[in-house]
């Protein structure tokens, strides 16, 4: 592990925050970020969205170090500042799905190095949130996990959903799979998109100062998928939704306004999963983190509860079912 450099002037996380460069196995060069390390209760092992980065989430551990709780956040490869995986640095890009999974084991094994206060926890937003079901299912060392409007499926309409798989498979064979996937292209979504119509968020103020992150810091930047990038994310969600979910206390977050991921598998896995909890947001759209100051301080202290109440549970038992989620939109 070397020092890595933490953009502070854009994160407004608590002080004395630090990054550190790793190596995954196959030899991708990951980044690791961390605040509130001394006297915390617990770590929360944080996997953000395809796009994010670790300064995106400072105002969120900030929170946490309020609550006692330590964040330790990653860049996953393709993204942020670790090694991009195309010679189009702003393609999001992956090689096989399952690669993320060596993320995982890379940061976890540097919690360890770290001496990380326990328990951990998991918090997974988006895309994350794939990579986060797939680590908890193969049993990630955490006493609990929390989703925030995870990619268990790709939201598209029906009608698309069969040429998305022909488009994104067939791009493979012609040796097109670089190219980004339609309606997508070498932008930041909120550098492109006005507020008035993005799907993130309702807060002007977080979308503007997400945008200035990237314009401080442009090399955080990222555009669309790959149509390579498409197809293992819709091969391994299929593949997720087959899988029975782990008996792990679980709160998962959703916005009612969401049009990102696919709503329906979010509320079909909550309904099943031993444990677990699903919080459906009125009016809360993609990132309920990132939202109006009432939301996001609402549903920050949520998860700080969450990870207390699992902490005490410990492994007595699983957290009590909830009540019946509402039906989909």
């Amino acid at each position: 592990m070397h020092e890595a450099p933490l953009f502070d002037d854009v994160a407004y996380g608590p002080e004395g925050g630090a990054a550190w460069w790793l190596t995954a196995a196959d030899g991708v060069r990951l980044r690791v970020g961390l605040w509130n390390r001394q006297g915390s209760k617990g770590t929360i092992l944080l996997f953000p969205g395809r796009t994010e980065y670790i300064e995106k989430y400072g105002r969120a551990a900030t929170h946490f170090a309020g609550c006692g709780y330590a964040t330790l956040a990653i860049d996953w490869r393709g993204q942020g500042l670790s090694d991009r995986l195309t010679e189009d640095a702003m393609a999001g890009h992956v090689h096989h799905f399952i690669d993320y999974q060596q993320d995982v084991i890379a940061m976890s094994e540097a919690a360890k190095r770290l001496d990380l206060p326990r328990p951990w926890y998991l918090l997974a937003h988006s895309m994350g949130g794939c990579i986060g079901l797939r680590a908890v299912i193969q049993g990630m060392d955490v006493q609990s996990c929390a989703f925030s409007s995870p990619m268990w499926g790709i939201h598209m309409a029906q009608a698309l959903r069969p040429v998305a798989w022909s488009l994104s498979w067939g791009s493979r064979q012609l040796g097109m799979s670089h190219r980004y996937a339609p309606g997508t292209a070498g932008e930041h979504y909120v550098l492109a998109e006005p507020f008035e119509t993005n799907k993130l968020t309702n807060d002007r103020e977080m979308y503007d100062d997400m945008a200035r992150q990237l314009r401080a810091h442009p090399e955080l930047g990222l555009g669309g998928p790959s149509l390579h990038w498409l197809h293992e994310a819709l091969r391994e969600t299929r593949d997720l939704a087959r899988l029975p979910s782990p008996a792990l206390p679980c709160l998962t977050i959703l916005g009612s306004d969401e049009q990102i991921v696919d709503v329906p598998r979010v509320h079909e896995r909550m309904a099943q999963w031993p444990g677990g909890h699903l919080d459906v947001v009125p009016g809360g759209r993609h990132e309920t983190l990132m939202d109006t100051q009432d939301m996001r301080k609402r549903l920050l202290q949520q998860l700080c509860d969450f990870y207390g109440s699992a902490a005490r549970l410990g492994s007595s038992g699983p957290a009590p079912r909830a009540s019946a989620a509402p039906q989909a939109h």
